[in-house]
């Protein structure tokens, strides 16, 4: 294995004497480039494999950005091969990509271009943000501004949008600290969506892996060319940088927009394509099929040196070139299967993404899970000293238990499902889930994302309603774990939507609370709905945006976001970064103490009966780099009215409610230890310790 520097990468390198193009194929037997200068004329470049190598190279005089190109690959013919000398492909490795129209046969066009990388920082660097202070906010590029009225319209649903002033007074507002894109390295639609008149809106379908998409930016950009596209997307990461906000991609690594076999033949396919994928034992003499993990047609073969170093290098090309802070890899089980297409926790590639000198300051985030054999992996991608955080699912599914369908259970029988220990362990860390040794940053704690119901949703819906993606309702999960609250959908009864808005707020303060780094979905602050579909890829924007007007729903539950992540900050009680250990001082962890409603310790039989939906969460911070600090977190999962005695402790004077999920509760006066705090039905409160 070895590491390439950006400027002798594959692909087009104009920092030579004569501008040079090379390409990796172990299986071809010949390749042309194809060139179209400014007059509009195409020229033919053969290339010549250097001896023992699976690189092939070629000089062109003259080639300058704005070019476009494309390759024509010809090979054997066999089961696992796709070559067709007459057939343009994209350059792996292009840093432009743009459509060139479209006919009924093929679908759209695309082309390779020759891009400037010139571009003009103005000294901004990266931003230092300390993981445990990060707050992720997961947000699609057209969806996040596609209805924002503070935006000159041509702006809205662009890079540029995303960092317009209005945009990022938001994110500063609501304590964002890292702001998590969903794909946007070129992509296309599937052919099955496009014939049903559908388009892919979230980009979970790559046509390459180091060209910006297009269609995201400003339409004067697109207009301009791919120079121009490339330049308002360092625009975008400039402005957010100044701002202090990192810009994490969700990366598509694990398949390519050629789906199954059959589909659209657009560049690694026809290039190499028997060593790119990964295929299934042979069951035909006259056709192979792909082992897909990914659920998306193919899987690409990460066990091959050439595919691992064409990942590698695209995230030193974002994160050096285009200085982007880190990385959500989307179904990264799949990135770690080995030859026989087995997980392997120290795959070489994995190595090699925590190791490479350029991606040290970057932040690594899993989603650890695919869809093949043995591919969930929630905990499984590292160990102590590693900075590989993974998406916690357990977390997920456990608060939205706790607060939806427990209360929902016990409205019908009584009883809810389960007592409060899972929840608290998932409040605490879900140490269970990655070790003691690499401490609670491993967990990205998430109650939503772009796949699954929003918040308003999940608190409106007991069913997912699909319809709108064409597919009869059978797409989406089942298990949403959801709660109406009485009725299906929107309503406007006044107890319906007050009993919403507490349990938006319930789940919104256990997020943000817990221990772990949150990460919240775009618009779940204003009260954003898609109508209850929980798979809304195809929905198109004016069903999805965020919601930027003045509705007082959204004011409300944004203003508790913005209050609960600056308690979140102000606490480093509440943000550890280390477990602590029994009977030792652990710098960076928190002391956790825990009280049932009576103000006595936690005992054994108060953890997992479901008649015991109450707790007191006593942390203190074992200062590092930060001042002695302690808080009380409140929980009670009931819809009875409890009373609950605060902890009476000798080192405590008394607890200042600063926020509670319930709304006019008294935050200013000093309760003394061991009054009683009552609880009006299921409801998260916030002590600051004197």
């Amino acid at each position: 294995m070895h590491e390439t520097a950006i400027d002798h990468m594959p692909g087009f390198s104009l920092g030579g004497a004569v501008p040079r193009f090379s390409l990796r194929s172990a299986t071809a037997t010949g390749v042309v480039l194809v060139v179209e200068g400014a007059d509009g004329q195409p020229t033919s470049h053969p290339l010549e494999r250097v001896p023992d190598t699976d690189v092939w190279t070629v000089e062109i005089p003259g080639v300058v950005p704005g070019d476009r190109y494309h390759l024509l690959v010809d090979g054997p013919v066999g089961p696992r091969h796709e070559f067709d000398p007459t057939r343009p492909l994209l350059d792996p490795y292009a840093r432009g990509i743009l459509p060139t129209g479209s006919d009924e046969t093929a679908g759209p066009r695309w082309t390779s271009v020759v891009v400037d990388q010139a571009f003009d920082w103005g000294g901004v660097v990266k931003p230092q943000v300390p993981l445990d202070r990060a707050v992720v906010y997961e947000a699609n590029v057209r969806t996040l501004t596609a209805a924002n009225p503070h935006l000159p319209e041509h702006l809205r649903g662009t890079y540029a949008g995303v960092a317009h002033e209005s945009t990022i007074a938001h994110l500063h507002r609501i304590g964002v600290t890292t702001l998590e894109l969903l794909p946007v390295h070129a992509f296309d639609t599937e052919n099955w969506l496009r014939d049903a008149g559908r388009e892919n809106a979230w980009g979970y379908n790559t046509l390459g892996f180091f060209a910006p998409h297009a269609a995201h930016a400003s339409a004067p950009a697109q207009q301009a060319g791919a120079d121009a596209v490339l330049r308002e997307f360092k625009g975008m990461v400039r402005l957010l940088h100044e701002a202090g906000v990192q810009v994490v991609l969700d990366v598509v690594y694990n398949h390519t927009a050629e789906e199954g076999l059959g589909g659209p033949t657009t560049s690694l396919r026809g290039i190499d394509g028997a060593n790119r994928y990964r295929w299934a034992p042979s069951v035909s003499p006259y056709r192979d099929s792909y082992y897909d993990t990914s659920g998306c047609g193919n899987t690409l073969d990460t066990s091959v040196e050439a595919t691992a170093d064409l990942i590698v290098d695209s995230l030193v090309y974002w994160a050096r070139e285009v200085q982007v802070d880190g990385f959500r890899f989307d179904l990264m089980a799949a990135l770690a299967r080995d030859a026989e297409h087995r997980f392997d926790p120290s795959h070489p590639l994995l190595e090699r993404i925590r190791n490479h000198p350029d991606l040290q300051d970057t932040l690594v985030i899993a989603e650890p899970w695919d869809v093949g054999p043995d591919g969930w992996k929630t905990g499984a991608f590292g160990a102590a000293g590693e900075r590989t955080s993974e998406w916690n699912d357990g977390f997920r599914n456990t608060v939205r238990q706790f607060w939806l369908t427990d209360i929902a259970e016990e409205r019908r029988t009584g009883m809810p499902q389960a007592g409060i220990g899972g929840l608290a362990a998932a409040m605490s860390g879900s140490r269970s889930v990655f070790g003691a040794d690499r401490g609670p940053l491993a967990s990205v704690n998430f109650v939503t994302a772009h796949d699954g119901f929003t918040l308003l949703d999940l608190v409106s819906y007991d069913d997912k309603h699909n319809e709108a993606n064409g597919e009869d309702n059978r797409d989406g999960s089942n298990d949403n774990r959801s709660f109406n609250h009485g009725v299906e959908g929107d309503t406007a009864d006044r107890g319906v939507r007050a009993a919403r808005g507490r349990s938006m707020r319930n789940l919104m303060a256990t997020l943000v609370l817990s221990a772990g780094v949150p990460m919240l979905t775009a618009g779940d602050e204003r009260s954003r709905t898609q109508h209850g579909n929980n798979n809304a890829y195809v929905v198109s924007d004016d069903l999805t945006p965020v919601d930027w007007s003045d509705d007082e729903d959204a004011e409300t539950m944004t203003e508790a976001v913005a209050a609960l992540a600056r308690f979140r900050q102000a606490h480093p009680a509440l943000r550890p970064t280390r477990f602590g250990v029994e009977g030792q001082e652990t710098p960076g962890a928190s002391r956790m103490s825990w009280y049932g409603p009576d103000g006595h310790p936690m005992t054994l039989e108060g953890w997992d009966q479901p008649v015991h939906r109450a707790l007191q969460y006593f942390a203190e911070s074992t200062p590092e780099h930060e001042p002695f600090d302690r808080v009380l977190v409140v929980v009670h999962g009931s819809g009875r009215t409890r009373d609950m005695t605060l902890p009476a402790r000798e080192d405590v004077l008394g607890y200042r409610l600063v926020w509670s999920s319930e709304k006019h509760r008294d935050h200013e006066r000093l309760r003394p230890a061991g009054q009683v705090f009552t609880a009006y039905g299921p409801g998260i409160h916030l002590f600051e310790v004197a």
